[in-house]
């Protein structure tokens, strides 16, 4: 239970607010915790569940780990533990998936502590599901805890959020994250994987994630050789439309917002991807900004129509011959 027990550091004084409704005995009906991607919103949110069901937590509030409830939990087996996500081949929570919550919540939980339901990420219910779940927070069962988890709070109705306790985990201070880093023993390119999370383009534990790393760099090279009209868009788009999808074009508007700056003059310190300045540095010599700005707005309509049933391969290979065409390679 050590992961469980040891929040990151910049957890910490989210963790503390979350324990004080334990103190005060003040556990509220719905919680929302809010955050960036990558800052362990649902490790925190678990943290919590294991104290509330824990038959034996400590007096700083962590759990014991060994009594029954703790056992069930990490076995995800809990009875009084349910975990609502969109289904493995969808991208959003469904109302039927919703009525089946509301479903168990009609029974009283079988433990003679809470019974705790997880929804991450909340604003993927559907417009029903949310209508239905609104149901469950105007009409609360006994000892029934609702835990909503989102990166996009302001996907959900005003009406479900008012009905909420709100907890934001926020990016670290630097200097946090350099020493949890070195923690890691990780010392080379901190400044460059300090940026890449506080740009949103890697989570905490991506940028100690060696071979995704590596892939970013060899799709960075690709994206090079591209420009350079060394290899056809469509074979790099079939290549990388396995990739995981928000990753990767977050990687994509994070070159080409640095090329961008580059183009407008300002040096590697400026820039979120340092390790890569030299290259960024080169191709802002011999790209028209009016036409970076195009294809930058396009990066960010294409990640908007993420949510939606769109062809990613088709999606990438429209990206990369623009960015063949604005190099000047037909």
């Amino acid at each position: 239970m050590t992961a469980i027990n040891n929040p990151s550091p910049w957890q910490q004084q989210s963790w503390n607010s979350l324990f004080s409704y334990i103190q005060q005995d003040r556990i509220p009906q719905a919680l929302l915790i809010t955050g960036t991607s990558g800052l362990g919103k649902h490790a925190l949110a678990k943290r919590f569940v294991y104290s509330l069901l824990c038959s034996n937590m400590h007096a700083d509030g962590s759990c014991c780990g060994v009594c029954n409830s703790c056992l069930l939990i990490k076995a995800g087996t809990h009875p009084d533990l349910i975990q609502i996500k969109p289904d493995d081949d969808k991208k959003s929570i469904a109302i039927s998936q919703i009525r089946q919550l509301l479903t168990d919540t009609y029974l009283k939980p079988q433990f003679e502590s809470y019974r705790v339901l997880i929804i991450n990420p909340a604003d993927a219910m559907t417009t029903h599901a949310a209508n239905a779940f609104l149901k469950c927070l105007e009409e609360p069962t006994e000892r029934t805890i609702f835990i909503l988890i989102s990166n996009k709070p302001n996907k959900l109705p005003a009406t479900i959020i008012s009905r909420c306790q709100k907890l934001s985990v926020t990016l670290p201070e630097k200097h946090i994250l350099y020493d949890w880093l070195s923690g890691q023993g990780i010392h080379d390119n901190q400044e460059t994987r300090l940026n890449l999370v506080r740009g949103g383009i890697f989570t905490t534990q991506q940028i100690i994630d060696e071979p995704l790393l590596k892939q970013r760099t060899d799709c960075f090279n690709d994206w090079l050789a591209i420009a350079k009209n060394r290899i056809y868009p469509a074979l790099i788009s079939e290549k990388w439309q396995k990739l995981p999808e928000t990753e990767l074009l977050n990687w994509l508007i994070s070159w080409t917002s640095d090329v961008i700056k580059c183009a407008c003059g300002s040096n590697q310190a400026q820039l979120c991807n340092q390790d890569m300045a030299k290259n960024l540095q080169e191709l802002a010599q011999q790209l028209h900004l009016k036409s970076l700005y195009k294809l930058y707005d396009h990066l960010l309509s294409s990640r908007r129509q993420l949510d939606t049933q769109v062809n990613f391969q088709m999606m990438l290979e429209e990206i990369l011959v623009q960015w063949q065409q604005l190099n000047g390679r037909t």
